[in-house]
């Protein structure tokens, strides 16, 4: 890999660290590491990583506090970041995902399960071809400067949502499952719940607020559908 990613690796637990940039490594990456969630902030807004691996248990500041401050800082907030918990708790996922993480993995966790996920993820962040903009009754998405607005006014979205928007506003008029959704925005991941797409949906339709939230339609009995026509 001539052009190789950069992953930070921000976990408290040395032979952790250890056992992830070694797979990495082998995979073609190139890591860095800190421990604590106060040394990955200052390396990330310096260097800004290709991708972040974070731990969700941390000292000082939770792996889930650093990632909500990452999203709402608009120079880290499309650094993909996948979080490593622990905890196989249903609520944890629901928190993580809720603050704009990509995906989890959960301890203890093979190195080449890991570097599966991290691919498939990166892979996601840089998706293939559609570089125009796309406009719809007045809501318009930019995706090479990664930008939405409404009426000209900017709405802000997280990297997910902005995914979602990219991918219903290039898909119109057509009902999709939430499986279907899944495979499309989320890249077939199959460690991420189908309700995990209405937690993203709510937060879309609430970012696009009154003026654009009917373009995203609710389709009964099948999931979604992305129309500028009333349904």
């Amino acid at each position: 890999m001539s052009t190789s990613k950069q992953v930070l690796i921000v976990d408290d637990e040395a032979p952790i660290r250890e056992m992830i940039a070694v797979a990495l490594e082998m995979a073609g990456y190139q890591c860095s590491e800190a421990d604590n969630a106060q040394t990955a902030h200052a390396m990330i807004v310096d260097r800004q990583p290709d991708m972040i691996l974070l731990d969700w248990m941390m000292p000082n500041m939770s792996g889930i506090e650093l990632a909500r401050r990452l999203r709402k800082d608009e120079t880290t907030a499309a650094i993909p970041i996948i979080m490593l918990t622990a905890k196989g708790e249903e609520e944890n996922k629901v928190k993580g995902l809720e603050a704009g993480v990509d995906d989890y993995i959960t301890k203890p966790f093979s190195p080449r399960e890991l570097v599966a996920r991290l691919k498939a993820v990166l892979r996601r962040a840089t998706p293939k071809g559609v570089e125009d903009p796309v406009a719809v009754d007045g809501l318009m998405l930019d995706p090479v400067s990664h930008r939405v607005t409404s009426n000209d006014k900017p709405i802000d979205l997280g990297p997910t949502e902005f995914r979602l928007l990219q991918f219903f506003m290039t898909h119109q008029d057509r009902a999709y499952s939430r499986g279907q959704l899944l495979d499309m925005v989320w890249g077939g991941n199959v460690y991420v719940e189908e309700r995990t797409v209405d937690v993203h949906i709510r937060r879309l339709r609430k970012a696009l607020g009154k003026q654009h939230d009917y373009l995203v339609q609710t389709v009964r009995g099948t999931g979604y559908r992305f129309s500028a026509q009333i349904a």
